[in-house]
């Protein structure tokens, strides 16, 4: 639904200079074809037409309005699939899309400076946000980097009506029948409860000290709270605390996490962590740019005020995202594949985002929302206490953008679902945006189970699928047959966690610590170790293999191993569940070496893991140096004099490739001088002192002193600087006055 424009606060980007203002459509036409007209071929208007969405141009013709600029260049991200863990997944992510579009959209932001539009960038997809009127929307539709422009309004969410009559809790102290449903409280039982996993949300915003929520916020050690990298709020609303004012977010992350230690077990992961980020205002309106903002967040979270470009930080990313919001075609979402690329960005980035399917049912094909529609997320229906779908749940095929996609993935309790919500107390709601919270929980459970599976989107994924509970249908959708399995009402069924757990693949997780710094001709030690992840099941016959680092010489080992062609071998035997083994292997450094030394290739395997590989690890070969500079000479006439002294000041420089630390002493010939300092400098640093000579009196006339200062390297005793000054009694002459009578 469309509201009223209203003012958009922008990151602090220095894209609008502070003393300007909103630019008239007059003024904006003027400056534009001044600045882009002489440049740009003439094009004709059928030609930049067809790169706008046609609510833009609609909306347009009323005055200004918000749209989203996408351009054309993008970032392969393939090579993430390739990428062992989650952390480098998503770093390489953020480093290859906030590249392409710092590069791309300079020219642009350039001109829009230029003319003092207000915009904001994006990088998790190559796009501008952007306020303007047609003849604005026009010369930047002319721009040749421009691929298109789409709408953004605002959207609310949409929700069932709540149940006419909830289920009531089991007793005063229990776990909801709908985390009992889907089994979580058995994979608690065994152990996990989805500790050391991360979860986000993004929705209306959150109550983050509710008391089923406070104690797994991320941002709250028990004692303070701190709400960088844990919440955000693209609506700008409330940047520094999380809020809802709407009631929904609160909801669903209570279904995700949440228990209170009191009797209100009401979440399917209670131990794992959550954070936040609001894309939904105070009456659940949305629009595409929030949307994206949140996806964008996620991928590499920045604190608040912090510089999306600059300051985001792939390590603090979730490991899943529940989405239960909806951008509906009707409301103005015109274009179905508006946050496809930010949606594949975050499956690249080993993040599971969860969906809810849509609350349009019960015909077939009504889901038909972004970003439930995608291949990329995994889309939730809604089923009730007995397993039948509910009324509202959406039903597939996706056919809105031609791919007659199977939808939704899986089902999960979406009616009559009790929960967190503002005040501190709890209430019920239903609706898939109910259904997929219970996902993202379930992926929580079983990374906390398999910590190698933090990343593995894929086998996350058809893990959940291929576990679910079969469920069948008459309803027809999509051609399915009442024995057809998947189906476009349940997906692939009801989830099941524990039957998820029972079957989490064998894994093996292979890990090395090298010493971090090293001399020339010194040993680097290598730490091996290789884990079974596997939860309840022994891996059997493991075989360990390494590397010898270019240019390095094998000196030793331990454990059970041979040296190979390609490096050492350990047969490391069996492995119990979650039992870990470690062997050291050294090699030695040769005398000329310079370089750092990477050791890259070192993997593992067993009767039931085919091999997997370990990220390389890098030791810094230091080349200590330090120079001396500024040796001196001078005369003292009268060393009986209190005040007689020299001072002599000297340079020393690091001419080494490292911070290192250095002992300056002096040695005196005559015991005039006497130091003994330290001084720390970086790499190429420099630093003045100075030295103070004071001979002993009395002192014959012609006697030298000759000082040595020595600068020693910390590290390397070897490496050393030598200056020396030189200092001499000198002879005063006196000759009698001699009066003349004139």
């Amino acid at each position: 639904m469309l509201r009223p424009d209203r003012k958009r606060s922008q990151i602090n980007r220095n894209h609008m200079p502070k003393a300007l203002r909103w630019l008239t459509a007059l003024v904006i036409f003027s400056l534009s074809m001044g600045l882009w007209g002489s440049s740009i071929p003439k094009v004709e208007a059928a030609t930049w037409e067809a790169k706008v969405d046609p609510w833009v141009l609609t909306a347009s013709t009323a005055g200004e309005t918000e749209f989203l600029v996408f351009l054309g260049a993008h970032a392969d991200l393939s090579a993430a699939a390739a990428l062992e863990s989650k952390t480098a997944k998503g770093a390489f992510v953020y480093t290859s899309l906030t590249s392409i579009a710092e590069s791309s959209q300079k020219s642009l932001r350039t001109a829009l400076d230029t003319l003092g539009v207000a915009y904001q960038p994006f990088w998790v997809v190559n796009a501008l946000w952007v306020r303007g009127d047609l003849a604005l929307i026009q010369q930047i539709a002319q721009r040749s980097e421009v691929a298109h422009i789409y709408a953004n309004p605002q959207v609310q969410l949409s929700l069932p009506e709540p149940p006419a009559a909830p289920l009531e809790p089991l007793s005063v102290s229990s776990v909801e029948w709908n985390i009992l449903k889907i089994n979580a409280d058995d994979v608690w039982a065994a152990g996990f409860t989805g500790q050391g996993v991360v979860v986000g949300g993004a929705d209306t915003g959150y109550i983050w000290d509710h008391p089923a929520l406070i104690n797994q916020y991320r941002g709250w050690d028990g004692a303070a709270v701190d709400h960088n990298y844990n919440w955000h709020d693209a609506t700008r609303l409330s940047p520094a605390v999380p809020v809802d004012p709407y009631g929904h977010g609160t909801h669903t992350m209570g279904t995700m996490v949440g228990d209170d230690g009191a009797g209100n077990q009401i979440g399917v992961a209670p131990g794992a962590q959550w954070m936040g980020c609001r894309n939904m205002d105070n009456s659940g309106y949305g629009t595409p740019a929030r949307y994206i903002e949140c996806y964008e967040w996620f991928i590499a979270p920045y604190p608040i005020g912090g510089d999306p470009f600059i300051d985001g930080d792939p390590s603090k990313a979730p490991d899943v995202i529940n989405n239960s919001w909806a951008c509906p075609t009707s409301e103005g979402c015109t274009d179905p594949n508006v946050l496809l690329a930010a949606v594949q960005a975050v499956r690249a980035a080993g993040i599971v985002t969860a969906h809810s399917a849509g609350n349009e049912g019960s015909t077939c094909g009504s889901v038909q929302t972004p970003a439930a529609i995608y291949a990329e997320s995994f889309s939730v229906g809604a089923v009730s206490s007995s397993d039948s779908i509910a009324s509202f749940s959406s039903r597939g095929p996706v056919t809105m953008d031609g791919s007659n996609r199977l939808k939704p993935n899986v089902s999960a309790p979406g009616v009559s679902i009790r929960s967190s919500v503002p005040g501190d107390t709890y209430g019920y709601k239903q609706g898939t945006s109910m259904a997929a919270p219970h996902i993202a929980g379930v992926v929580a459970l079983l990374i906390s189970a398999n910590p190698a599976l933090a990343g593995q989107v894929d086998v996350l994924e058809s893990l959940i699928e291929e576990t679910a509970v079969p469920l069948y249908t008459s309803e027809g959708c999509g051609g399915d047959t009442q024995t057809s399995l998947p189906n476009h009402t349940y997906g692939w069924g009801r989830v099941d966690a524990w039957a998820a757990y029972q079957e989490i693949p064998f894994g093996l997780f292979v890990n090395k610590i090298a010493t971090a710094a090293v001399l020339p001709g010194y040993p680097i030690t290598y730490t091996l170790s290789v884990a079974n992840t596997h939860p309840f099941s022994a891996t059997h016959n493991i075989i360990l293999t390494d590397t010898i680092p270019v240019g390095t010489d094998f000196i030793a080992a331990t454990g059970s191993y041979s040296i190979t062609k390609a490096g050492v071998r350990w047969e490391i035997g069996d492995l119990a569940a979650g039992i870990s083994s470690t062997v050291n292997l050294m090699v030695q450094v040769p005398a000329t070496a310079t370089k750092t030394i990477t050791n890259a290739y070192y993997g593992a395997l067993s009767n039931e893991v085919a091999p997997v590989s370990g990220v390389p690890v890098s030791t810094f070969v230091q080349i200590p140096g330090v120079a001396l500079s500024g040796g001196q000479s001078g005369v003292l006439y009268n060393p009986c004099d209190a005040s007689s002294t020299l001072m002599y000041t000297h340079q020393i420089t690091n001419t080494g490739n490292y911070t290192d630390s250095f002992h300056l002493m002096a040695d005196s010939s005559q015991g005039w001088a006497n130091l003994d300092l330290k001084v720390v400098l970086a790499t190429g640093e420099s630093a003045f002192f100075d030295l103070e000579i004071t001979p002993t009196c009395p002192m014959t006339p012609g006697t030298v002193d000759f000082t040595t200062l020595i600068a020693t390297s910390s590290t390397l005793s070897s490496v050393t600087a030598t200056l020396t000054d030189t200092t001499r009694i000198g002879y005063r002459w006196f000759y009698p006055l001699i009066f003349r009578e004139p």
